[in-house]
């Protein structure tokens, strides 16, 4: 067998038996919010890296689709709320198609929640609020960074950020091409991996004003 062949078969046997737990109707929380908070302190307390990291799916308006990792930086009754680049190339397919769907992969749990819906602009204040807590650091780079263009080198990056360093010893402003999105759920679904293939779903769905539970085939 050739290399590529033997890379080929080790790659098409990969596979893991889930076996932690399930997930049953009864168990579910009143609302996706109360679920999802739940969870996400369970993945906290599970030692998972980065709890918070989901993955965010957008589409341009062609319809070609492009995902990327951020970080859930809020969540109430509202929805998911995000912070990026306005600019950045997320940005301009969320400015054009206002949907998009995030995936919270909780490998070490063998769960994921996946969410779908709407996406809005935070209101300016809560954006204020959120980049004035974050490390100088962050912020000089945020500023420095004209996301997802192109730049010829590192070192052009750097030199950005000490000149922006300088430029601003104390507070560093937000800029306006940086802000928040939320993504407001119309289906929140639940995915817990069990054995041979046979794994619980259940997803949560907005059904006119009210919330329908219901059990997805794995």
């Amino acid at each position: 067998m050739t290399d590529d062949a033997m890379r080929a078969a080790r790659l098409a046997a990969m596979r893991r038996s889930y076996s932690l737990g399930g997930l049953d109707e009864a168990e579910l929380a009143a609302d996706w919010l109360a679920q999802l908070r739940q969870w996400l302190a369970e993945a906290e307390d599970g030692g998972v890296l980065e709890p918070n990291a989901m993955v965010l799916a957008t589409a341009a308006p062609d319809a070609a689709p492009s995902a990327r990792t951020v970080l859930l930086k809020g969540l109430d009754e509202r929805g998911l709320a995000f912070y990026t680049a306005y600019d950045s190339r997320k940005g301009g397919e969320l400015n054009a198609n206002a949907r998009a769907a995030v995936v919270f992969p909780w490998i070490e749990l063998q769960r994921q929640v996946l969410v779908e819906g709407r996406v809005e602009r935070v209101a300016d204040e809560d954006a204020d609020a959120y980049w004035a807590a974050r490390p100088r650091g962050s912020q000089l780079g945020a500023r420095a960074s004209h996301q997802s263009l192109p730049i010829a080198s590192r070192a052009e990056l750097e030199e950005a950020c000490a000149a922006l360093a300088a430029e601003y010893p104390d507070e560093v402003p937000r800029p306006q091409r940086w802000g928040g999105y939320r993504l407001v759920p119309e289906a929140v679904e639940f995915w817990q991996g069990r054995p041979d293939r046979l794994h619980d779903r259940l997803r949560y769905r907005r059904e006119g004003g009210a919330w329908v539970v219901e059990r997805l085939a794995p």
